[in-house]
């Protein structure tokens, strides 16, 4: 298991003898296979903040459904202004997104995928999106079986639709 810091943020709290402050950590934990989780820790001290985000992120574990390195089709994640769009990507193409997203899809073993952040760039929100998306995600076989068709049927290739 890794885990890696996403944001520290130094929070105020005005009390009567002036400002209380305090860390929150957002942590994203992963097995670089297909196991992914996030968690917020909260604490006085930076090292105790990251330490209860780790663990709460290791009890909020997803599996990630994948096709070879990629995702089996496109997604759309979605958290309060949060909108993550996620695309397959041919293999080779690499991790093709930014920040919060880059180090989710790392962490769950994805090795191409293209994402595109609308709205909002407040990292929880986007976290939270993302983690959204890829419990959406299904196994090619499942998807089709769902909808009545095979597997090759649906499978998408962008750069063929592209063309045609």
């Amino acid at each position: 298991m890794q885990d890696r810091v996403v944001n520290i943020a130094r929070v105020a709290k005005v009390v009567k003898g002036g400002r209380r402050f305090s860390f929150s950590a957002l942590i994203v934990v992963g097995d670089s296979k297909d196991k992914v989780g996030f968690g917020l820790g909260k604490a006085n001290e930076v090292p105790d903040a990251i330490r209860k985000g780790s663990d709460q992120a290791k009890k909020n574990m997803i599996t990630v459904r994948k096709n070879g390195g990629t995702i089996p089709f496109e997604v759309v994640g979605k958290y309060g202004s949060a909108t993550v769009l996620m695309y397959p990507a041919k293999k080779g193409k690499g991790i093709i997104a930014g920040g919060a997203v880059r180090i989710i899809a790392e962490l769950a073993g994805i090795q191409d995928i293209v994402c595109k952040v609308h709205g909002t760039r407040n990292h929880q929100n986007v976290v939270r999106a993302v983690i959204n998306g890829l419990q959406q995600l299904e196994s090619l076989e499942e998807y089709a079986k769902n909808r009545g068709k095979e597997a090759h049927e649906v499978y998408q290739v962008r750069h063929a639709q592209a063309q045609a």
